[in-house]
């Protein structure tokens, strides 16, 4: 089998959608999580945006009370393969990470490359940043508002 480079793997294939399976610093859990890409085209962006999923769904909810239900994107392993459980988003916490970051995260095997969710269930994650009262105007701009 051919070892396609970290570099070609994430630049080569990164679309709206694309799904990645890391550990994040920011994050109290040493476990690794499942992240979206919501941008319209990550190829020419400078900064990639991701929507993270948890299979702690009341736990994210309480997380930001005042937040309205269409910030939470509740998504089934029937809806997205690459699921076991059904897993909430939450649109109102935006990752930002750079393409290199990704593709370090890729070359240190911290990375894995899961199967492209669906462009609705994008939209639905895109809406939910949008309606979002606590990410930034300029992180709506990059998705187009």
């Amino acid at each position: 089998m051919v070892k396609v480079p970290p570099e070609v793997a994430i630049r080569g294939t990164i679309r709206p959608g694309s799904v990645y399976y890391f550990p994040h610093e920011s994050f109290s859990s040493p476990e690794p999580h499942y992240f979206i890409v919501i941008n319209i085209d990550p190829t020419i962006d400078e900064v990639i945006l991701l929507i993270c999923a948890s299979s702690k769904i009341a736990n994210v909810k309480s997380q930001c009370r005042t937040c309205p239900d269409e910030t939470f994107v509740v998504i089934s392993p029937q809806q997205y393969s690459g699921f076991k459980v059904t897993s909430i988003l939450n649109c109102n916490y935006v990752i930002e990470q750079s393409m290199d970051q990704l593709v370090e995260r890729l070359s240190n095997e911290q990375l894995k490359l899961k199967p492209e969710m669906s462009i609705e269930l994008v939209e639905q994650l895109r809406q939910g940043v949008i309606i979002s009262p606590t990410v930034s105007g300029r992180i709506k701009g990059l998705l187009g508002i």
